[in-house]
């Protein structure tokens, strides 16, 4: 589906002109959506805006790294909305022009469309829109980054929760827990990490057709990229102790049950020892004809062991 939105150079708006009606000298700028295009819809880049074939091969072809490129006076943006149910990236590509902004986007985003519709309700503002197609650019990139914030507080109350109730679950279960959040903070983090780097070369870039107020506006987004960052690299960290606070806990346990079974093996080993001499079937054993001998030797098997128990528990074995 392709949608168009025009801005009059009186700050009127005209939504849905079919594009082989559009003459551009009669607007101020226009936005046109490709959202979720089909394959003739999509091939409209080449054929009626005549973009360059490689920027035309980028939005057709596998998920690029968010960048920057330069054509003539026309820029060309890859950016990264999150799927918040996968966490996987969603590729949105922005030509951006003097007069025009062409959005490029293989499926629906809520993004876009709540871009779409602010654009429509404030319509009417002209000191927001008479700044062109750059600050509808900026709508959409702030309303992508904002959309990375419920992603990542979502995993900070399981850490939050997963820290409180450490104690109450097995080692295997808190670990896997463990795992499966870092994994999604690294799916975040290769998301948003890009982002950033492209909101800096955006601010810092000479070639952005953007006054110094507009990038105030980038470096906005940019700060909320920035803290966004810092905290998923808090939460890594936490993750990374939490890890090894479990196995740690888990090392513990290990070394008292196999204290507590070295201690139980080393008093029986001379009560088997005594068994074992007595078991034997010699016939010239001089205390198996003795009255009181197995009295005699339990007596001293209970002494030896006992003993052997308060030894250990003066030596603080049993702590």
């Amino acid at each position: 589906m392709i949608r168009t939105l025009a801005i009059t150079h009186s700050h009127d708006i005209k939504v849905g002109i079919p594009l082989d009606e559009i003459q551009m000298s009669d607007y101020a700028w226009l936005w046109v959506d490709f959202n979720a295009p089909t394959t003739e819809e999509s091939l409209l880049l080449d054929t009626h805006f005549h973009f360059h074939p490689l920027a035309v091969e980028d939005c057709m072809y596998v998920l690029q790294r968010p960048k920057l490129d330069f054509y003539g006076d026309l820029q060309f943006l890859v950016l990264h909305a999150l799927n918040p149910d996968t966490l996987h990236a969603e590729e949105v590509d922005l030509f951006l022009g003097p007069d025009l902004l062409v959005s490029f986007h293989q499926r629906e985003l809520p993004e876009i469309d709540e871009a779409w519709a602010q654009i429509v309700q404030h319509a009417h503002d002209r000191k927001i829109w008479s700044r062109g197609p750059i600050a509808c650019a900026y709508t959409m990139i702030d309303m992508m980054v904002d959309r990375y914030f419920p992603s990542l507080y979502s995993i900070e109350d399981e850490l939050a929760e997963l820290e409180s109730q450490g104690g109450n679950e097995s080692v295997e279960e808190l670990m896997s827990q463990v795992f499966n959040l870092r994994g999604r903070l690294l799916k975040l983090r290769r998301t948003i990490v890009p982002m950033r780097d492209l909101m800096y070369r955006i601010i810092n870039s000479q070639h952005v057709q953007s006054s110094g107020e507009h990038k105030v506006y980038f470096a906005d987004i940019y700060d909320h990229l920035l803290k966004l960052t810092d905290m998923i690299e808090a939460d890594r960290e936490m993750t990374a102790d939490l890890r090894d606070s479990y196995i740690s806990v888990n090392s513990n346990r290990m070394n008292a049950i196999m204290k507590t079974l070295t201690v139980i093996t080393t008093i029986f080993m001379p009560l088997t020892l005594i068994a074992g001499i007595y078991g034997m079937n010699f016939v010239n054993m001089p205390e198996l004809h003795f009255q009181y001998g197995y009295a005699a030797v339990m007596a001293f098997m209970f002494l030896l062991g006992g003993g052997m128990v308060m030894w250990f528990i003066r030596r603080g074995w049993f702590k």
